[in-house]
């Protein structure tokens, strides 16, 4: 079936079964609502992050400033200040893709973050940071990075037998992938010998592809021979071919059926390196030669934007000419003199070191930030710690009350399973979620952490409110909507409140995005408005006196 591109190209391939990831996570793609827009337009439904994508961020705008020079302050050296800026960053991205999550059963709405790419030969080093990413970032659908090197693999059945989700990155040859595969099962094995439940664990496979062509492209070049010139631009799709091939292959193999029965998950080959590095190939052929069921395909955001724009959908069978046809391929290539084992080990050399560079370029420029934040921060800290101060209280107590609504709202819809207004209390409390997020985000922007004991007693304050003066002591009574209805209107206009509160500082402090402030405070008004006819109805039904005297 081909698919015009003048309907919605991004939908067609999700329909045809691949997931759409973007490979790219920034604060202003965050705190913007840039990747929330890309989820509910263009299907995101994951992301990907790597060392190179972390040093772009730091390089575009100045939301990491602030954090960085009170890091600075704090005397923390470069690596945690990495660590703590990398983590956030990807904390706040699973937050945004939380629905997807849910919705999807836990098999998309994942977003990657990378081991330190300098421990990828020490597989206990690489097994300890594992277990301090997934524990830091401390959200279900979290990935953890693992390099395909070979000490990376006692690394990824570690971290499997533990129970943490898995992105195998950096695969180039089918060998490798083959040990990736091996690897992952022996992880699921520990994992089911230690009680575990398997359904729970994740994994993907990241089998890189445009690299290949360019390493392939280049070595044909040098042989100066017009003869092989029609091979290239074709090695790449053709090891991802014969990379699914071999998934195919495990998965009817007796091992796989028996961890699949404990309820185990598969390993999804995911295409990564999508983004075509010769501009004389179609710009979106690493997808579009790649559509097949069941994989993901994650796409730098020029991919992305170029197949929403252009992009075919050519949905086929793998059939076995097409894994023929990509084994002649490679045949083709050694009969010329390319040595396609040499090509990937020389990719994953060079996949390391491009990976350590950038990590070292991140170094230098948060290493730069702090010691050019650190008189910021002093003066922070000198002249307005009190204001300071007041402002975290400020923002924790309305995240704590913020917590307990969200209670409330959840509440008030479970109550009314099956009646007129369930919708409405539903739909309430998933935006009353997505606000306490966005103020969660807008601390993390004003470096302002969350006081986590606070919050649990606004969820507390919460429970207690429930022994109300309402005609019983624990059960609802027909006053219950009422006082909800009411308690909701109080909630919604203080958070109204804080957006006013916060959109006057935006003129001031360009940490705040005033035009994200007034959509929330468009939001609120929107919610008192539904929250004001649900009391008025319940007002209605249950106020009204019986036997009042006819006028």
């Amino acid at each position: 079936m081909s698919v015009s591109a003048s309907t919605d190209p991004l939908a067609e391939l999700s329909a045809a079964g691949v997931s759409v990831w973007l490979d790219d996570l920034s604060r202003e793609l965050l705190a913007g609502g840039g990747l929330k827009k890309l989820i509910a337009d263009k299907h995101v439904a994951g992301v990907t992050t790597n060392p190179t994508i972390f040093a772009s961020a730091l390089s575009k705008g100045d939301r990491y400033s602030v954090q960085l020079a009170h890091l600075s302050a704090q005397g923390a050296d470069v690596d945690d200040a990495v660590f703590t800026l990398t983590t956030d960053d990807v904390r706040e991205g699973c937050r945004a893709l939380r629905e997807v999550y849910s919705s999807s059963g836990g098999v998309d709405g994942r977003v990657s973050i990378e081991v330190d790419p300098r421990l990828a030969r020490d597989a206990e080093a690489t097994s300890t940071q594992a277990v301090k990413l997934w524990e830091t970032v401390g959200e279900p659908n979290l990935f953890v990075k693992i390099p395909a090197t070979r000490e990376g693999l006692a690394a990824i059945s570690t971290a499997i037998g533990q129970g943490i989700s898995v992105n195998v990155t950096l695969i180039f040859s089918l060998e490798r992938y083959r040990e990736v595969v091996d690897a992952y099962q022996s992880g699921l094995e520990r994992a089911l010998e230690a009680g575990l439940d398997l359904s729970g664990i994740h994994s993907v496979a990241s089998f890189f592809i445009s690299r290949v062509d360019t390493e392939v492209d280049r070595r044909l070049d040098a042989l100066d021979s017009s003869q092989v010139q029609a091979l290239k631009g074709k090695a790449a799709v053709a090891n991802a071919r014969l990379a699914y091939q071999a998934y195919e292959q495990v998965l009817a193999e007796s091992r796989w059926r028996r961890l699949a029965a404990s309820g185990a998950r598969v390993q999804r080959p995911l295409w990564a390196s999508t983004g075509v590095k010769n501009p004389d190939y179609p710009d979106t052929m690493y997808v579009s030669e790649l559509i097949v069921a069941g994989t993901v395909n994650t796409m730098p955001a020029t991919t992305l934007a170029a197949f929403a724009d252009h992009g075919t959908v050519d949905v086929h069978a793998s059939a076995v000419r097409d894994y023929a046809s990509a084994a002649a391929h490679l045949a083709a290539l050694e009969a010329v003199g390319i040595d396609f084992a040499d090509v990937t080990d020389a990719l994953e050399r060079e996949g390391l070191e491009k990976f350590e560079a950038s990590w070292s370029q991140l170094g230098a420029s948060v290493d730069n930030e702090m010691r050019s934040g650190a008189g910021v921060a002093t003066a922070s800290t000198e002249g307005g710690s009190e204001g300071a101060d007041l402002l975290a209280i400020y923002l924790n107590d309305h995240y704590s009350g913020a917590t307990g609504g969200l209670e409330l709202f959840r509440r008030a819809a479970e109550a009314r399973k099956g009646e007129e207004g369930e919708g409405v209390l539903t739909d309430l409390a998933r935006q009353v979620e997505e606000d306490r997020d966005a103020l969660a985000r807008i601390m993390a922007d004003l470096d302002v952490s969350v006081g986590r004991s606070k919050a649990a007693l606004g969820w507390v304050a919460e429970k207690a409110g429930r022994l109300k003066t309402n005609g019983h002591l624990f059960s609802r009574s027909p006053l219950s909507d009422v006082l909800e209805a009411e308690g909701m209107l109080l909630g919604v206009s203080g958070k109204a409140a804080l957006w006013r509160s916060l959109r006057e500082l935006a003129a001031t402090d360009r940490r705040l995005d005033a035009t994200h402030l007034d959509a929330l405070l468009e939001r609120a008004g929107r919610q008192s408005t539904a929250v004001e006819q649900l009391r008025a109805a319940a007002a209605a039904r249950v106020l009204t006196l019986q036997n009042a005297p006819a006028r």
